[in-house]
């Protein structure tokens, strides 16, 4: 009987903590709906935002007691880029770069208003624009913020490492300083983060210049292997130290931006992607991963991109994708 009792109460203990976090954090989000597709050459990733109003976005969130405060349409403009001729240069950067500067402004609006931003797309390219919106925010509050970063790939190609031009391969590596002023400078500074307060997970499929490159970066990489080694809880722990600690002069963290590409996950969960990889996160390493840092209370923004619908199937990993939208915002089980 006492068992049962004592069980009970640390059940309810911390439910009270994750609870007590999730009231710190803000009770209202904005929702910003990015179909771009130009950062390679998979069209179906356009329709990623509307998958996920499919789906049921804004009544999943709202029963969780958050407020849609404000929903944000990003323009995408028409572009000619032939994506069957090889180049040496990152393709299409003007327009992703206008398409950079909106979603940069509307996800700094949201955080200057007390919402989180959470930015759906389209491809991992409007990570440019979601992390220069979050970097200035916190920069003119002279603030600290991390970044969480789910990817199978590295996304941090330069122009001259890349054998594609594609410029959903370059997003971490701009948002570092590494890459095309076009984009490296928008909102006037450069880079956007620190590496060492970034953590990049579940990576499996990098090109051979870019090891080299993450080995340089300064960020802290996780493989699935390290997946397997260390298991969920311990790879967000780490993560989290890592991203923490920095070095002595540095302020304390204030928020964490997570970007979430769904082509981290396995196909065989997660079918509706531009760029699959197998051997990835199962279902619940995801949720669980979201979770974790959704406990932390740090979480300030967030990106789920790389839906594709022209290859899902019944709408599934459009469903994924919102409930683990849920889970980022603190779902959890009890």
């Amino acid at each position: 009987m006492s068992q049962t009792k004592s069980s009970a109460s640390n059940v309810a203990t911390k439910t009270a903590l994750r609870e007590s976090k999730v009231m710190e954090r803000a009770r209202a989000v904005t929702l910003i709906y990015c179909p771009i597709h130009l950062g390679g050459p998979h069209a179906g990733a356009s329709m990623g935002p509307a998958a996920m109003k499919v789906a049921s976005v804004v009544s999943k969130i709202q029963k969780l007691g958050f407020r849609i405060e404000r929903e944000v349409d990003i323009p995408v403009p028409n572009a000619l880029c032939w994506w069957e001729e090889s180049t040496n240069q990152a393709r299409c950067v003007p327009e992703i770069g206008e398409v950079s500067l909106a979603v940069a402004q509307a996800v700094e609006e949201a955080l200057e208003a007390g919402t989180i931003p959470i930015t759906l797309g389209g491809d991992h390219s409007l990570a440019i624009g979601s992390i220069a919106g979050a970097s200035n925010y916190y920069r003119k509050k002279k603030e600290e913020f991390g970044v969480v970063w789910f990817d199978a790939h590295g996304d941090i190609n330069t122009p001259e490492s890349s054998h594609s031009g594609n410029v959903h391969g370059m997003p971490f590596a701009v948002s570092l300083g590494d890459g095309d002023e076009r984009l490296t400078k928008l909102l006037g500074f450069s880079p956007k983060l620190k590496a060492s307060r970034c953590a990049l997970i579940g990576i499996r499929d990098l090109d051979a210049d870019e090891i080299q490159l993450i080995a340089k970066s300064g960020i802290a990489p996780f493989t699935m292997r390290d997946v397997d080694d260390m298991g969920m809880a311990g790879i967000i722990r780490e993560a989290l130290v890592r991203i923490k600690s920095d070095d002595k002069n540095s302020s304390p963290l204030k928020g964490l931006h997570v970007s979430f590409d769904l082509d981290v996950i396995d196909p065989d969960v997660a079918p509706g992607v531009s760029t699959e990889s197998r051997g990835g996160l199962t279902y619940r390493e995801s949720h669980y991963a979201l979770e974790l840092l959704a406990d932390t209370g740090l979480v300030t923004s967030i990106d789920i991109v790389e839906l594709n619908p022209a290859r899902d199937i019944r709408n599934q990993t459009a469903e994924l994708a919102v409930d683990l939208v849920q889970s980022a915002l603190g779902k959890n089980i009890l």
